[in-house]
């Protein structure tokens, strides 16, 4: 079974910029999608970036021209690169993964916090 370790969060003004990271326990090449979701208190855990195997990517309205997604086979790891970062961007990032037999597995998330 895959395991995921999400890092990269942190406290951050806003108009400010993270990097999230998505390291795998092994290979995800041969994967459905991968990315992340949000939660913030009160809310509904939602879907804020994705990529697929064949490497096309999904980015929320919400975040659109701010946040970028990526990967890196090599060393089994996504990233979400996070700029322009605002206060409604507060939440805790779940790394996602759906393997090919439509698995799921979650990352123990990681806290972002933009202040105003």
């Amino acid at each position: 079974q895959v395991q995921l370790v999400d890092s990269g969060g942190g406290f951050v003004q806003a108009g400010g910029s993270l990097r999230l990271s998505c390291v795998a326990s092994r290979s995800t090449t041969s994967f459905n999608s991968m990315g992340w979701y949000r939660q913030a208190p009160g809310q509904r855990r939602e879907l804020v970036a994705s990529v697929n195997d064949y490497g096309t990517t999904y980015v929320a309205d919400s975040v659109k021209g701010r946040f970028t997604i990526s990967r890196d086979n090599a060393k089994n790891a996504v990233y979400l690169q996070m700029n322009s970062l605002k206060p409604e961007d507060t939440a805790v990032y779940y790394c996602h993964l759906e393997d090919t037999y439509s698995r799921i597995t979650w990352g123990q998330g990681t806290q972002v916090t933009v202040s105003s």
